[in-house]
């Protein structure tokens, strides 16, 4: 099979977009389509329709979405779930109407409920209640993976139509938002810890009692497994789901409590004092665990451990974001 001559990949400036066109040209066989969100707003259906129109792509990687953390998530819920749904509808559509055949869906390891058995396996999906915190966003991804399944189970076997759906686990890496409100964990310390060193802090303090267990994978390795499965040959992917359960987690395959990774980070940035916990504030849900014995059948598994990844992670933080 020859390699595809145009791939479009959307939100190629987030982190884990960016890493897929980092992925997609090291292979250096593929013209690299991308808009940012000046030259084309996903949520303006006419536009998507012309761009796909001219552009036509062989191959669409759907790596772009409103993200945020539980305050952006609580705040702004009608534009998480509006401008989500939109982006996702207007792309899975235009690609389908423009002929593209294959596209890679990424949403979110949030579609599985609160209290999902764990690890949580992809059969766990619409099987209880989501984190209400982040319902909107995580249904709109819930509908973004039937959207794919739907346009398959009609258009599969007429137009050959072939839309994948990936589910990550927590990201960190180059690219990561390092906000101090809206960031997720490891940027939030890697940032606390930099900070700490810099300013002579004696201890630094992380919320809850640093028991939660949360699996960590390294953007660039998500980056390679969404490249693996959209490229497994349709009989190897079809064996391996059903038509109507047909998305694939994407984890590291282990996972370390909150004050172990706090610990490791520390250790990355040289930060040298000492690390206390903070009862008073929330622990969030105990573990959250992906089963990827589905994605490790289909040939792959995570390359860059954790220590790893927090290194470069690191560099990319001192590079792009330290204060000089």
């Amino acid at each position: 099979m020859s390699p595809p001559a145009n791939i479009y990949v959307a939100g190629h400036r987030g982190m884990v977009g960016s890493a897929i066109v980092r992925a997609l040209a090291a292979q250096g066989e593929a013209r690299i389509i991308t808009r940012t969100h000046a030259e084309l707003d996903l949520t303006d259906q006419a536009a998507v329709r012309q761009f796909f129109a001219q552009e036509k792509p062989d191959q669409v990687y759907l790596a772009a979405a409103k993200v945020g953390g539980i305050h952006a998530n609580h705040t702004y819920p009608a534009e998480f779930i509006y401008q989500n749904l939109m982006m996702q509808a207007n792309v899975i559509d235009a690609a389908f109407q423009n002929g593209v055949q294959k596209l890679l869906f990424l949403g979110s390891s949030c579609i599985y409920p609160k209290l999902a058995e764990q690890p949580m396996r992809e059969t766990a999906l619409l099987t209880g209640t989501l984190e209400s915190t982040n319902e909107p966003y995580a249904i709109a991804k819930i509908a973004g993976i039937k959207l794919c399944e739907s346009y398959n189970r009609q258009y599969g076997h007429s137009h050959g139509v072939d839309f994948r759906s990936v589910m990550p686990t927590n990201l960190y890496g180059p690219g990561d938002n390092y906000h101090p409100e809206n960031s997720h964990v490891i940027p939030a310390l890697i940032r606390r810890f930099h900070e700490a060193k810099i300013n002579q802090a004696s201890s630094v303090t992380i919320w809850g009692t640093g028991s939660p267990r949360r699996e960590f994978l390294f953007v660039d390795d998500m980056a390679a497994a969404s490249v693996h499965v959209m490229n497994l040959d349709k009989p190897i992917y079809d064996q391996h789901t059903q038509p109507m359960l047909s998305h694939i987690n994407v984890g590291y395959g282990d996972d370390v409590s909150i004050l172990e990774a706090a610990s490791l980070i520390a250790h990355t940035v040289g930060y040298q004092g000492d690390i206390q916990t903070d009862s008073s504030k929330p622990d969030g849900t105990p573990r959250k665990l992906m089963d990827s014995t589905r994605l490790n059948a289909l040939g792959w598994s995570a390359k860059v451990d954790l220590q790893a990844g927090l290194a470069l992670a690191y560099q990319d933080y001192l590079h792009h974001h330290a204060a000089a």
